[in-house]
Parts: C-alpha cells; structure tokens; sequence
C-alpha cells in the first residue's frame, strides 16, 4: 500500500549483481609450543619521585590491558584539619589527602600508601609502593590513568592472528617449536599466520595430546580472529601418526590442506608408506633440511612443512592458488639431511619414485625447488594440490558470498540474480587463468513448485580447474631429408 505523500521521494531498489569476492587462500594454520612466550604486562603509574621522597608507584593487581582503565586521583581539601580518606568508584580511585589548621596538606607518602592499602576495594585494585623514604609531603595531582598493562601476546590455546611481524613474533621466546617455524614460514614470505600455542607437557605423549588439543583453536580462528587457516602445519609434531591423522580431519572441517612431515631419520620408502594413510587434503614431504642457525653458527636440520607451508603462501600471492609450488626456489636452505638425486629425464631416480607415490621432496636445480605436486589421494581426479584447492575456493566463495540470498522471496527475479553473480564470478576467474572455464544454471526438474513451497531453491555450476604440466615429452626425430639441403 502506498502512503499518501504531496511531495517526491526516493526507493531504494535492492536488487542486481553483486560481486562475489575470493576468500583468503594462504592463511597459515600453526600449533606449537612456546614455553618461554611473553606473559601478560602490568599496567602501573609513578606519581612524585624519590629524590623528594614523595613518590608512590601503583601497580594494577590483575595483569593485562584491563589494568590500564584504573585511575587515580589526588585532591588536597580546601578545608583546615581534612582526614585523610580514600574512595572507589568502578575503577577509579580518589584519595582526599590531610590537612592541618592551615588547611596545608600533611599526608606524606608512606600514609597514602597505609590509606590505599586500608581501603578493600582500592587494595583490590592496585598494590603501592613507595619511591625513597617515603617521608615527603604528598601533592595533589589530576586524574591520571594507569598505563603499559597488556595482554599475554600469545595465550595458551587461543588462536592468534600474525601478519608478518617477526616482532610479535620475538614474544614467543626461542624456545619450543614456534619461534623456529616462524623463522622457516618468514624466509619464504611475510605470511599471515594463525598460531595456536600449548603447553609442553611432562612427556613426549602429553605434549602430543595438547598439540591435538590445541588444532581445535584452528576451528575458532575466523570467529577469534577473522581469518580462516587453510594451510595446516604442525613442524616437529606432524610426523606422528596420532597428529597428522587429527590435522587430516581438521583441513577437512577448514576445507584446507595439510602438510606432513616424516621422522627425521625416516627412508624414503618410509615416507611413501607414510604418504599412503592419508586423502586428498595431506601432503607428505621427505626429507629434512638443513638450515644455517645464526644463534649457533652451524647447519641445524628442520623439518620441510613450515617452508613448504610459507612458499605456498608466496605462490598465492605472487600467481593465484591455482598455481603449483612445484619447482618453486625454497628460500633459506642450505641442503637436504637425506640425499635426493633427481635428473629430469631420470624415472628411476629417488626424486621420481617419491613423486610417483604422492610424496614431495626437495631437488637441487638452480638453487633447491620444491619438487611435487601430487597429494596423498588415490582418485586421480583429486590427486593434484591445485585442482583440491581451487575447488575448495571457489565453493566457499560462491557460499559466503550469498547470505545476501538466504530468506528472500522465491521469484524469476532471484533465481536469474543469484546465476549472473555466480556466472561473472567464473567469468572473472576464467580471465585470471584460475579455470579453464565454468558456468551456472538453474535446473527445472529439480526446482519445482514442491520445492519453492518448502523454501528450497536449487543452483548448479561447474568449472575445471587447470593441471599442471607434471610430464612432458618430447618426440625427436632424424630426418635425412634436410641432407637435400647441401645440394640446394
């Protein structure tokens, strides 16, 4: 029903196109351990200083940002003979110094120290401590805030969003597993990464369980942080089958992909025998590599995962998740801890045999290249990374990009909506190389008026991702028909 109105006004029309936006494909998801990690800050504030013996430091209880709301104020009375007193309000305190018949003020330090502490709910707030002797006379000061109090960087079990800064990455200490994997993932890119820190436990086992544990931060990630992880690495824990079976079922959850390490001193049939318990979203890499260690000035091994996971993110960002990481420049090594011979026409070479059987490794070209691009599934339509990856992208995309869509009325408006935003976004990826091509369409013998009556409303697309040039051959042949030439 239209309003009466004498006048002119605007409708809004909600209704076109709308573009569809890629998800984030290259956040990394990391589980370790930081036993030396920075603990939360104490906020606290000086007011008066030894040298006149006057100053007083407050320091807020709890630890953490929370501190930092605390206040406090010093008023002298104009009154003669005021008694010193102490008040709370929320999280402010007021202290009314003393005065003699002069209505001079007389509280010296060590008193308003007595005074704060007297006082139960100032004493919750703040602990005092007195710069010097204490003795001198207090002076009136304005409201001021406690400041520097700040949240534990990097609380146990908490995802935690790290964009790159090897800052705040220097809170979790050089002990444990984090602080290493960090250094791995930066010398490949300025990654965004989605830590999730544990406890070491009293043995190898325990520490295990609360690395299982802690995947599940990965889960609460985009709510905590925003972000969604889709590479999953565990370094220095992922080799153990109880840990890489959860982070398989973790990428499946994340629609991610996972990379396993093998045990250091695992063979290469080991690893192809490892690479063999796992689908489509794990990836197994062997061997090790050596890596210059400038704190102890000698060649140290780590595990591949966390390079490997860090050049994934370099790809995204420089060519599209469509991309392979194969024979990609791994920064930073200096080697291999196992042997790997490889030649490029060599089929029986170890490099080859390990490919061959989904495991990725390491070769020495041009500098040392990644060198796969097969994960562990046996389908050969899911068998490569970029094909899982892509599809994984384009479905969460296509999803996210629809709540718009979710409770508006059925009608031939809608349905022809929701196609065109579908069929621009295939459009945009076919130009970008992401696909070869795709499109969207409504099928009639699906959507019915059966359906429609129960809210249903039914899309179809397809789409082919591009493959890798995995094996290429060359036919060579002789011609003797060029001798003619010499003659000509």
């Amino acid at each position: 029903m239209v309003q009466f109105l004498h006048g002119a006004e605007v409708i809004e029309v909600d209704d076109g196109s709308r573009a569809i936006q890629t998800v984030r494909s290259s956040v990394i998801g990391l589980v370790g351990t930081a036993p030396n990690s920075a603990g939360a800050a104490f906020a606290s504030l000086q007011i008066g200083s030894a040298i006149i013996n006057d100053g007083l430091v407050y320091t807020a209880q709890t630890a953490g940002a929370g501190g930092n709301a605390v206040s406090l104020t010093l008023n002298r009375p104009v009154d003669a003979n005021a008694e010193l007193a102490v008040s709370v309000s929320g999280q402010k305190i007021t202290v009314s110094l003393a005065t003699d018949g002069n209505a001079q003020g007389v509280s010296t330090a060590n008193e308003v120290k007595a005074a704060i502490e007297a006082n139960a709910e100032a004493a919750e707030l703040v602990s005092v401590s007195v710069l010097g002797s204490g003795e001198g006379e207090v002076m009136s000061n304005s409201e001021s805030y406690l400041s520097g109090g700040a949240d534990e960087p990097f609380p146990l079990n908490t995802p935690v969003a790290v964009a790159g800064s090897p800052l705040q990455v220097s809170q979790l200490g050089n002990a444990g597993t984090l602080g290493k994997a960090f250094a791995d993932i930066f010398d490949q890119t300025g990654a965004l990464v989605v830590v999730v820190r544990v406890a070491e436990g009293a043995s190898d086992a325990e520490t295990q369980a609360n690395i299982i544990s802690g995947m599940n931060g990965w889960l609460s990630a985009k709510t905590e942080t925003g972000y969604q992880p889709r590479i999953l690495i565990a370094p220095e824990f992922s080799q153990f089958d109880n840990v890489s079976a959860e982070m398989e079922s973790k990428a499946e959850r994340l629609r991610g992909v996972a990379y396993f390490d093998c045990e250091r001193s695992a063979s290469y049939t080991d690893a192809i025998k490892k690479a063999r318990q796992y689908g489509r979203r794990c990836e197994v890499m062997w061997p090790w590599v050596k890596v210059f260690d400038t704190d102890l000035a000698k060649n140290v091994a780590r595990p591949l995962s966390a390079r490997a996971a860090g050049l994934r993110a370099r790809i995204d960002a420089a060519n599209g998740f469509w991309w392979s990481k194969s024979n990609q420049v791994i920064y930073g090594i200096v080697g291999t801890t196992q042997p790997v011979d490889w030649a490029l026409d060599d089929a029986n070479s170890v490099a080859n045999m390990l490919n061959e059987n989904h495991v990725s490794t390491v070769i020495q070209e041009d500098g040392y290249r990644y060198w796969g691009n097969r994960n562990c599934a046996t389908d050969t339509q899911w068998m490569y990374e970029q094909t899982v990856r892509t599809s994984d992208m384009i479905n969460d995309s296509i999803q996210r990009a629809h709540l718009w869509a979710v409770d508006r009325n059925l009608t031939q408006t809608y349905f022809s909506e929701v196609v065109e935003d579908v069929n621009d976004y295939l459009r945009q990826l076919q130009s970008e190389g992401a696909i070869y091509d795709g499109k969207c369409w409504v099928d009639t013998d699906i959507n019915t008026a059966e359906t429609v009556k129960q809210g249903l409303a039914y899309f179809d697309f397809d789409f082919e991702p591009p493959f890798p040039a995995e094996h290429i051959i060359f036919r060579s042949r002789l011609n003797d028909g060029y001798i003619e030439e010499i003659f000509n």
